[in-house]
């Protein structure tokens, strides 16, 4: 039984861009990287769609929504650590 192969998002990426620049044709890149051209075709039109998703700002908001995320996990390790030791002191007794 033959396994799926697992590309790379920097391999994708690549490959999506010599795609873009259209240096040479899909049947090269295809022959080059031994793909499938169709798979080619579908990374390049993936780039494509979500290029715009660059210019918009969808990247500072993703990069707010980690900050909240950061913020609410040390509010954790607080948490957990203050339990810890409160856990910690009560079956010293």
């Amino acid at each position: 039984m033959v396994s799926r192969r697992k590309f790379t998002s920097e391999f994708k990426s690549k490959v999506a861009l010599e795609a873009l620049r259209e240096e040479c044709t899909l049947s090269e890149l295809a022959t080059r990287y031994d793909i499938h051209p169709n798979m080619i075709r579908t990374w390049k039109r993936h780039a494509l769609d979500n290029m715009a998703g660059l210019f918009t700002g969808k990247s500072e908001k993703h990069q707010a929504n980690k900050d909240g995320e950061i913020k609410d996990l040390h509010a954790k390790i607080g948490q957990l650590t203050i339990e810890n030791d409160f856990l910690a002191k009560a079956f010293k007794r």
